[in-house]
C-alpha cells in the first residue's frame, strides 16, 4: 500500500478522534466504554484530544521536499502545547480543578508553546 493513503487515514482518524475528545468526551466515552465520566475524566479527556488533533497535523502527508525536514514537527508541537496552556489554565482558573502540579505544568506547557512559536517564526523567516 502506497504511504500516502496511509498517512492521510492516520492523521483523519488522529484529527477525528482528537475534535470528539475535545468537544463531546462524554459521547466518546459513553460510545466507546460504555461509562460515564468523572469530571477528572472528562478534562483528561479533553486533553488527550487536544494531543490527538497535533498528532494528526503531525501525521498529514507534505510535499516531498518538507517530509525529510521534519519541518511539521515545530508547528505541531506549537499547537499541542498552546492548545495544553490554555485549557489547562482553563481548568485551573475557571473550573477549579487543579492539583500540586498543575500551575508548574501549564507554565512548562506555556514556555514551551511561546519557544516552539518563536522557532517557528525564525524558521520561516529564514526560507522566504
Amino acid at each position: 500500500m502506497p504511504l500516502r493513503p496511509l498517512l492521510v487515514a492516520a492523521a483523519l482518524e488522529l484529527g477525528v478522534t482528537g475534535l470528539i475528545l475535545i468537544i463531546i468526551p462524554e459521547l466518546f466515552s459513553r460510545l466507546v466504554f460504555g461509562a460515564q465520566l468523572s469530571p477528572p475524566g472528562l478534562a483528561l479527556g479533553r486533553f488527550a484530544g487536544i494531543a490527538l488533533l497535533s498528532m494528526g497535523f503531525l501525521a498529514w502527508p507534505r510535499p516531498r521536499s518538507h517530509a525529510a525536514s521534519g519541518e511539521m514537527v515545530v508547528p505541531s508541537l506549537s499547537i499541542y502545547n498552546l492548545l495544553a496552556s490554555v485549557y489547562l489554565t482553563y481548568l485551573g482558573a475557571g473550573v477549579k480543578l487543579s492539583g500540586l502540579f498543575l500551575w508548574p505544568v501549564v507554565a512548562i506547557h506555556a514556555i514551551l508553546a511561546v519557544l516552539f512559536i518563536r522557532a517557528f517564526i525564525v524558521h520561516e523567516r529564514q526560507t522566504v
